[in-house]
């Protein structure tokens, strides 16, 4: 079957994998000069099967009135008047909830697994190379009450069959040794040990170079303008330089995803919530990062790439915007000069991203209510995480075929008309 994929982030060019290795006719469409140039280009670099929540959690209504006022905030809301923002606002606080959270993570760490099985057989498959570690996530706890409030987690994890170990203090030096310098402002962490980090950039473009010699076509630099749609079904893409059409479309484009879909009857409801980070040369590896720590103080993690250091974190909700604030690069410097002071902060390279999200968390994957447009999107921070999973699942819809997992509340039809 000719497949037309739009989008060439992570979630795409997996897309584009696994569907050309089914033995479909793949090409992928982007606005940009090559793939993983927006949301893929500069992520936290955290691959977190483990470490994989909703934002949507018990609790997080009050903390958000207290982030107001903080210097620091994980959570920055720039309210407007824009009807997709308070919607998706009211779905999300509609999920947290301590039932909608065990129902949302527990269908997250379902497709997480899945992709962390996927992205070893991917690897093993290709031999591609990405700055990977495979060191596990260490959440980080700067107080008693952190600790304490990850009990939900670990019995998520536990239920699950996700391993996981909390560690005291000395455990969390034990698994980063740089941690040693600070010990005084740590009292213990929650490590997922097979979580691991990259790369996504230098995966997705390793990646898209492996679907090229399996025949994948990239169509960069042009304009998505809107769904070709016959007696309610897909043909195809309008781009500004006319029509591709094709047997089946994949809608991969993050958070412009609900612009595209919205004139085909289609509501989606994803918003972009954006992220920021940084990426520091490392000038005293003794004072760096193993892994990934995530400070949960800030919801800021901290990512040995190679020889470099990748902050990101925090989420702002201002619709799509794409600035730079000087504020939000204070609380990056903030976290890892707290922690881990051995990078050159002078010489970080400074970034944001729109993230897909969802009022759940859990991302849209399966068909639409039109015959054969289908969605792989919604990812929020998890995308680099859950790629070749959702790939994977997306692939069987779309070639009819029962999937590894259960898939049944993956789709758009979780949200009902």
């Amino acid at each position: 079957m000719k497949v037309t994929i739009l989008g060439a982030g992570v979630i795409g060019v997996t897309s584009a994998y696994y569907l050309a290795k089914a033995g479909h006719q793949v090409t992928v469409i982007d606005r940009q000069s090559g793939p993983a140039l927006e949301t893929s280009f500069a992520n936290a670099g955290e691959v977190s099967f483990g470490y994989c929540s909703p934002w949507a959690a018990p609790g997080i209504p009050q903390k958000a009135l207290k982030w107001l006022f903080m210097e620091h905030a994980p959570l920055v809301l720039r309210p407007k008047v824009d009807y997709a923002m308070i919607s998706w606002m009211i779905r999300m606080l509609s999920n947290c909830t301590s039932e909608r959270y065990a129902i949302n993570k527990s269908r997250m760490l379902r497709l997480a697994d899945y992709s962390r099985q996927s992205l070893a057989e991917l690897r093993a498959e290709t031999d591609i190379a990405y700055d990977e570690r495979m060191q596990g996530t260490l959440q980080l706890f700067r107080t008693q009450a952190q600790l304490d409030a990850s009990a939900k987690d670990v019995k998520a994890l536990a239920a699950d069959g996700i391993p996981y170990e909390v560690l005291d203090r000395e455990g969390c030096i034990r698994m980063e040794p740089a941690l040693r310098h600070v010990s005084d402002k740590i009292v213990g962490g929650l490590l997922t040990p097979k979580d691991e980090t990259g790369d996504c950039f230098k995966f997705t473009n390793a990646l898209a170079a492996k679907c090229v010699s399996m025949g994948v076509t990239f169509d960069y630099g042009r304009q998505i303008k809107g769904l070709v749609i016959e007696a309610g079904q897909a043909k195809g893409v309008v781009t500004d330089t006319g029509k591709v059409l094709s047997d089946a479309v994949v809608v991969a484009l993050g958070s412009y995803s609900p612009l595209l879909l919205k004139p085909s009857g289609i509501k989606l409801p994803v918003y972009p919530v954006k992220g920021y980070s940084l990426t520091i040369p490392i000038t005293d590896a003794s004072r760096a990062p193993e892994s990934t720590v995530m400070d949960e103080t800030y919801k800021i993690a901290i990512t040995r790439l190679g020889d470099r250091i990748r902050v990101g974190g925090m989420a702002e909700i201002s619709g799509y915007t794409n600035d730079l604030g000087p504020a939000r690069r204070r609380t990056l410097e903030h976290s890892v000069s707290d922690l881990f002071p051995g990078g050159d902060l002078k010489a970080a390279n400074y970034w944001s991203g729109l993230r897909p999200m969802t009022p759940d968390g859990t991302p849209v994957i399966g068909a639409t209510n039109i015959r054969n447009l289908f969605l792989n999107t919604g990812h929020g921070t998890l995308g680099w995480t859950m790629s070749t999973g959702s790939a994977r699942v997306l692939t069987d819809v779309v070639s009819g075929r029962k999937a590894d997992i259960d898939v049944s509340d993956l789709s758009l039809a979780r949200y009902g008309r």
